[in-house]
């Protein structure tokens, strides 16, 4: 029997919540009947009323920001975000319940013109550093409040800036609750003249060789519209941001309101943050596989 981790996480949400017990099949039908009405889109996309657009190449789709709701909250088992995404993008030929799948969560964070003069001078070395004894300093708030401890093992992929096209990426590998699989977190930053554009990525660090392949497509695909672009910024009228590049790695949002060393809390506790279903995953998982297990039928294989 083959269960997506993406079941998985919808059934261990149901257990958190103390849910009327349902089979496994009932809630992967149930998962299933989500998934098959998400309307997918491809083609020319205009987010947030114009402020980007995305041009989809065929080997990628988009879903609107309720669609990406309900895969994120009913589908994932997310808990409700407290605002609306710009959607997501997933390769076109796997779902949300495909076990090998990976999306990237689209949001908009307008908080200014993210200044971008310090970017030859960042010792990424030394930042991962403080990223890492800021999350181990987290930990102790994560478990009061019943979520899963996070270790950040490194960069999976080290932080690029892109000065002419003024998009960043990179990747840090984490272990959630001392399990032996580890958590890829993928993040692309696009700097506009108003805000930040993210699209952030969470999967299997096993998934590290596919999103690396569609991260060119993915830089390509998205970006502000004219006159919302970097170098449309106004210094006269436009806002500045209060953090910059260093800060936008380590946790922008965070950081611009005095919570840098909170850092990967932000990952469940901020509204800026996309949760995935793996984070509430991990709590559980080995108790969640051996209850699936017991009810298999005899003589069925097991995964």
């Amino acid at each position: 029997m083959n269960i997506s981790l993406s079941t998985l996480a919808l059934l261990l949400t149901a257990a958190v919540l103390q849910a009327a017990p349902e089979s496994a099949e009932t809630q992967s039908a149930q998962a299933k009947k989500l998934a098959d009405g998400l309307r997918y889109q491809q083609g020319e996309i205009h987010l947030r009323g114009g402020v980007a657009t995305i041009k989809l190449p065929e080997r990628f789709r988009y879903l609107d920001p309720a669609d990406t709701d309900t895969v994120l909250t009913k589908i994932w088992g997310n808990p409700p975000r407290g605002e609306q995404t710009l959607g997501m993008i997933l390769p076109a030929e796997s779902g949300p319940l495909d076990a090998d799948t990976w999306a990237a969560v689209m949001t908009y964070s307008e908080d200014g013109y993210v200044k971008d003069d310090e970017a030859a001078k960042i010792n990424y070395d030394d930042l991962l550093k403080q990223m890492k004894e800021g999350t181990a300093e987290s930990n102790q708030l994560r478990e009061k409040r019943g979520y899963p401890t996070v270790e950040l093992l490194g960069w999976a992929t080290p932080p690029r800036y892109d000065a002419a096209d003024h998009k960043m990426y990179w990747a840090k590998e984490l272990r959630f609750g001392g399990e032996n699989e580890t958590t890829l977190n993928y993040d692309i930053r696009m700097l506009g003249r108003r805000g930040v554009l993210s699209l952030n990525a969470i999967a299997p660090t096993s998934q590290l060789a596919a999103i690396e392949k569609a991260t060119p497509a993915l830089l390509a695909m998205v970006d502000f519209q004219e006159g919302h672009r970097y170098a449309d910024f106004n210094p006269s009228t436009d806002k500045v941001a209060t953090y910059g590049l260093a800060a936008l790695v380590a946790g922008g949002v965070l950081a611009k309101g005095g919570f840098f060393k909170m850092l990967i809390v932000g990952l469940l506790a901020a509204k800026k943050f996309v949760i995935i279903g793996v984070i509430a995953l991990f709590a559980g998982i080995k108790a969640l596989i051996a209850k699936l297990r017991s009810r298999q039928a005899p003589g069925e294989e097991r995964a």
